[in-house]
């Protein structure tokens, strides 16, 4: 059986975790934090989480954790055959991760764990999130879902990228990251009642 390395509140560890779920492949939750131990730095070379055990050795980083279950070929497909499409997916999958939710980590030492940023730090990060939020705008089809008519693993990685930038950005910015967005409202609102969410979002409560 699978094992899945990490944390309930950490956002790419319920990244994997959804889409196992979504597969309905099963797999070990092993509560684990980030660490620089060589014992876990054998798993995840980088000392993060999420990170899959398989029988032939560990994968770590969320994206690649999607591929390999998506080559795994078990539960349903989220991820389109087509080439150009399947690139598609990843490049939304991309833009979240670089352009959504990287500058909104820069600020997320005062919107979550007490430390403050610098005001230079929050103007950039304004500047940098309103760019990426435009990007999604432009690239994504929310028909319904982000990449069309299937959901995808890039609604996996907009649904806990873009609410945590988004939180955020609320807190430290001062920002509505979906203020005049109702595309990705109606996308986060239609995410948020799939079974795979609920079972997430309970966990992560009780976590």
């Amino acid at each position: 059986m699978l094992k899945l390395y990490g944390f309930t509140v950490s956002n790419y560890f319920n990244m994997a975790k959804m889409a196992l779920l979504e597969k309905g492949i099963d797999f070990e939750f092993v509560d684990t934090r980030p660490s620089q131990a060589g014992d876990f730095l054998a798993k995840s070379p980088m000392g993060k989480v999420p990170c899959l055990e398989t029988s032939e050795g560990f994968i770590s980083e969320t994206d690649v954790i999607f591929d390999y279950l998506e080559d795994l070929g078990q539960g349903p497909a989220l991820m389109p055959t087509n080439a150009f499409e399947k690139a598609k997916v990843r490049e939304l999958i991309k833009q979240i991760e670089l352009y959504v939710e990287l500058p909104a980590r820069t600020c997320f030492a005062e919107a979550f764990f007490g430390g403050t940023v610098s005001e230079e730090t929050k103007d950039k990060a304004r500047a940098s999130l309103a760019k990426g939020i435009d990007c999604l705008k432009r690239n994504g089809q929310f028909a319904p879902y982000i990449a069309g008519a299937s959901f995808t693993y890039a609604d996996i990685m907009f649904m806990h990228s873009v609410s945590l930038a988004g939180a955020c950005a609320k807190r430290v910015l001062g920002m509505n990251l979906l203020e005049d967005f109702p595309q990705a409202k109606a996308l986060s609102d239609l995410l948020a009642t799939r079974e795979s969410s609920k079972r997430v979002a309970a966990d992560q409560k009780a976590g």
